[in-house]
């Protein structure tokens, strides 16, 4: 490019919702990049949505934006080019003249003009956001970005001399230290291509010298030699070039010149691990769906994304994946500068036919298809663009996919690809043409991720098992039976009905393979999902076009039910659960020596679908005050310290058991490393030591030592902390645990327990006595079931899901709020939220629905539920019935007694209700209690 024309700022505006056609004169103005909800144009949107943000002037229509453009003498007559960065389906006039039409949602729409005469010229733009070619994923959904119209990039005119490049293609030689150029020279005679190259982004700096190569005509290539110490890109040394190609003609004068950045790098996938410059590297990654709430749609300017992807590599994030959508060119600019590992995906989500089949649409394939290779065309120069997708949890004809996958790898080898995430869901299949795999199961019981819907049962272990820290998916990812020949069960065929979107779906699965090994690396899709409570506060943070109705709504829900003044402890207690969580969540994909990465859902809140809020960051990549970015860093990093061991709850003069190793991605560290750890309660060293471990070259996985520690006797309840650390470096971690004093017998023993309501327990209040109400969980029906951890993804969508498929509903509860300085807990001290001590007496539980109760009857633990029920939950409640006092718990005595916790809460229970200390400030009628239990 020679020079250009920048066309930001004012442009007249018309809106034309039904296909009018353009109507002169125009009637508004607006200033471009930016889109009309943005600039507040069209009539106020009167839709109030509950399961996104609502955008307050949606526009969907035909948009018409026209201006002037003065043409001077010097650039009369050149070759020149409009460029419009990040729209949506547009046509273009010039002075009345219809140019033509272009349609990609992810690439900039690039128009070659006849050559213009210098003067003043009108350029008319007319912006479609409806009748798509393509549903369009995650770029036009009312879920993520909204549906907007407008233009929200570069805009300008772009002139060429006489000759120019086109389609230039970067490629690195990693052995050879070269980079080869390939592109198109347009020109009517051979002209001299002058290459130069210089390093920033680094701490070193590198020159390289120019050269010059004689072009012709057509695609050509050439190798520009960087040298032996040239600098490689990578994520922990992101070195970048500033490449520049000039164009100069016979007499040496110049006619087309160009910069681009380039990385000297090689991304691989070399077995079941990817590869960066010959080094493993393990993916520590993000779904990302263009969630920009304070305007709607995605930056275009580097700095922004900067800042974003910044905050996520502060959380140890290293890789982004989009799903059914692709980020602006800043994006990957961003990413080369920070060294993150990027993959766009199709903007699909959907089923791929065959021409035979029914509702077969060979036009909308065939421009997903044509998105791809516009995408690749776009940003494949960049060193961060290392993966592509086909789409998200595709279905439909697996020979036709690979074909898709076979044709991009002929197109473009620089970048790994994938048939899709999550394609088949529960009958997968690794295809020849893919590079890498990315999914959730291999069968309906082999699981790598810990958590699942319920129309998606079975659940994952974060959800359902004991608390430890021995989870690994090794034995899913390559079972021992098929590691030794022997052949398991086939995975039956015929229809089977899954989630499909936000809806359930009957799809055919009769080419399902059975049981199979993986051969290249894998991928967990989408893993984490843990809701916390909305927080209120966020609502005045919504001041761009995106307006929070629906946090408004749950908020409004809340406080009907008398809930109010709690939400901002739900919000709290919610998300410390759910951080233990993902604590375990990631831990253990960690664990995982076969797994290739994870992509996690989310770091930040999902604004749709329900209303997702699954981030300990919100929407607007503000933190949540939940955890901080260096404690996160402790288990999600480059490497990370892991202690395996069964359980979390253990009995005095008990020997904690735990194997220390380390999952270690990290350049440079020493060949020898020091372990130092310490067992501590109340501030005090129980037992400490250090260990030195070799580290042989390549290795990844580190086994460090086994700790064997025989545990204090106590005579009350103890938090005990496992600190681990490798001195000299930020690696460490620690876990809480808990020691119990030993208690044999019955712990109810001398109190009135009864499971009813009976006779005998209301005459004992009568009398003045105390009473424990025990009801059994299985009889309650004005309850909800015992669950200990977090809601997945958002109750309200999986709930509908689940009722469309026939399948259990969720559970719906968001841990525990616990009134933890009341003495009931003397002998059982709590944090306020869901802590591992819960989790045995949580699981053998239900809740009382107390929504007609009184709302001054408050119970002492409350289970926290989902915004849309917002049901009043109490786990433990207490009250006086006539003269005597009544504590009411639905728990499974006998069970939760097997467990040195809780043994340790029923003494707690037992031992307030015999202390002047049990003295309920609420006073419950009969009618009252026979009406709520039962």
């Amino acid at each position: 490019m020679q020079t250009k024309i920048n066309l930001e700022g004012e442009w007249k505006l018309q809106l034309d919702e039904t296909k009018q056609g353009l109507t002169l004169p125009f009637t508004d103005v607006i200033t471009l990049p930016g889109t009309t909800s943005y600039a507040r144009k069209g009539p106020k949107n009167e839709v109030v949505l509950v399961s996104a943000l609502t955008d307050e002037y949606l526009f969907e229509g035909q948009v018409w934006f026209a201006r002037e453009v003065f043409i001077p003498d010097e650039l009369a007559g050149k070759a020149c080019y409009l460029f419009l960065e990040r729209t949506r389906l547009t046509t273009l006039w010039l002075d009345n003249t219809e140019i033509g039409s272009r349609n990609s949602l992810n690439t900039p729409h690039i128009y070659e003009l006849p050559k213009l005469q210098a003067g003043i010229h009108t350029i008319t733009v007319r912006v479609d956001n409806i009748d798509y070619p393509t549903k369009g994923g995650h770029l036009t959904s009312q879920d993520t970005q909204t549906n907007w119209n407008g233009i929200t990039g570069r805009m300008e005119l772009q002139f060429y001399g006489e000759s120019q490049l086109t389609n230039i293609r970067l490629e690195s030689n990693l052995a050879a230290r070269t980079v080869r150029i390939t592109a198109t020279l347009d020109s009517n005679s051979e002209t001299t291509l002058a290459v130069s190259a210089q390093s920033f982004n680094s701490e070193e700096t590198h020159a390289v010298d120019e050269r010059e190569f004689p072009v012709s005509p057509g695609l050509f290539s050439v190798d520009y030699v960087l040298g032996q110490n040239a600098l490689l890109w990578s994520e922990g040394a992101p070195n970048l070039y500033n490449i520049t190609l000039v164009l100069k003609d016979r007499d040496g004068h110049i006619t087309d010149q160009q910069e681009l950045i380039f990385g000297l790098k090689e991304f691989r996938a070399e077995g079941d691990k990817f590869t960066i410059n010959g080094e493993k590297t393990f993916l520590r990654g993000k779904h990302d769906g263009l969630i920009f709430p304070l305007t709607g749609y995605a930056p275009t300017d580097v700095e922004e994304w900067v800042r974003i992807l910044g905050i996520s590599k502060s959380y140890g994030i290293n890789h982004y994946r989009f799903h059914t959508c692709c980020p602006p060119e800043a994006a990957f600019t961003a990413a080369d500068m920070l060294g993150i590992y990027m993959q766009p995906e199709l903007p699909f989500w959907g089923t791929i036919t065959e021409e035979t089949d029914d509702g077969h649409n060979q036009a909308e394939q065939d421009y997903l298809i044509s998105e791809g290779y516009a995408i690749l065309q776009a940003f494949g120069n960049h060193p961060s663009f290392v993966m592509m997708s086909l789409g998200n949890e595709l279905w439909g004809s697996k020979a036709k996919i690979d074909s898709f996958l076979k044709d991009y790898k002929a197109f473009d080898k620089r970048i790994l690809y994938t048939q899709g995430s999550n394609n088949h869901q529960w009958v997968p299949e690794i295809l020849e043409h893919d590079d890498f795999f990315s999914g959730v199961r291999f069968s309906r019981d082999r699981l790598f991720r810990g958590s699942y819907a319920m129309c998606d049962a079975p659940l994952g272990h974060v959800q359902t098992a004991l608390p430890s820290t021995m989870k690994d998916y090794d034995d899913q990812i390559v079972p021992l039976d098929l590691l030794n020949g022997e052949k398991m069960e086939d995975t039956a065929g015929g229809e089977i009905q899954i989630q499909y979107g936000t809806e359930a779906k009957t799809v055919k699965a009769d080419e399902a393979s059975g049981e199979w090994i993986p051969h290249i690396p894998v991928v967990s899709h989408e893993i984490g999902q843990y809701a916390t409570y909305p927080n209120f506060e966020e609502i005045e943070k919504y001041n761009g076009p995106l307006k929070a109705e629906n946090f408004k709504i749950f908020r409004e829900r809340l406080e009907s039910n008398g809930l109010g003044h709690l939400a901002a402890k739900y919000f709290e207690c919610s998300g410390q659960l759910a951080v233990a969580c993902y604590k375990e969540e990631l831990e253990a994909a960690f664990r995982s020596r076969r797994l290739a990465g994870f992509q996690l859902l989310d770091l930040q809140d999902f604004s749709g679908q329900g209303t997702a809020l699954v981030g300990v960051l919100d929407a607007f990549m503000d933190s949540k005050g939940m955890i901080s970015p260096e404690e996160w860093r402790t288990f999600c990093n480059d490497a990370v310290l892991l202690a395996r061991f069964p359980k979390y709850n253990y009995v005095s003069g008990e020997t904690f058991d735990a194997h220390v190793e380390l999952s270690c991605f990290r350049s440079g560290l020493p060949d020898t490393l020091e372990l130092r750890w310490e067992l501590t309660v109340d501030n005090g060293i129980l037992a400490e030591g250090t260990t030195e471990v070799n580290v042989p070259a390549g290795t990844n996985y580190i086994d460090i030592c086994d700790l064997e520690i025989t545990l204090p006797v106590v005579d009350r309840m103890s938090t005990i902390v496992l600190s681990l650390s490798i001195q000299g470096t930020d690696i460490r971690k620690s876990y809480d645990l808990w020691i119990y004093p030993e208690k044999s017998g019955n712990m109810l023993e001398g109190i009135h327990v009864f499971d009813k309501l009976s006779s005998d327990a209301l005459a004992l209040l009568e009398q003045g006595e105390s009473v424990l109400l025990m009801p059994k969980p299985e009889t309650l029906q004005n309850a909800v079931e015992g669950y200990y951890c977090t809601d997945f993804w958002c109750y309200p969508m999986f709930r509908s899901i689940s009722e469309s498929m026939n399948r259990p509903v969720p559970v719906g509860t968001m841990g525990l709020l616990i009134d933890n300085s009341h003495p009931v807990f003397h002998e059982f001290p709590s944090e306020e939220y869901s802590t591992y001590p819960w989790w045995n007496i949580v699981q053998h539980s239900k809740s009382i629905i107390m929504d007609e109760a009184d709302c001054s009857w408050n119970p002492v633990v409350q289970t926290i539920d989902n915004f849309e029920r917002n049901h009043k939950l109490s786990f433990l409640v207490e009250c006086s019935v006539g003269a005597g006092n009544l504590l009411v718990c639905a728990l499974d005595a006998d069970k939760v007694s097997d467990t040195p916790e809780g043994r340790q809460f029923l003494s707690s229970l037992a031992g307030y209700m015999k202390s002047a200390a049990f003295k309920p400030q609420y006073k419950a009628t009969v009618n009252e209690l026979l009406e709520l239990i039962k």
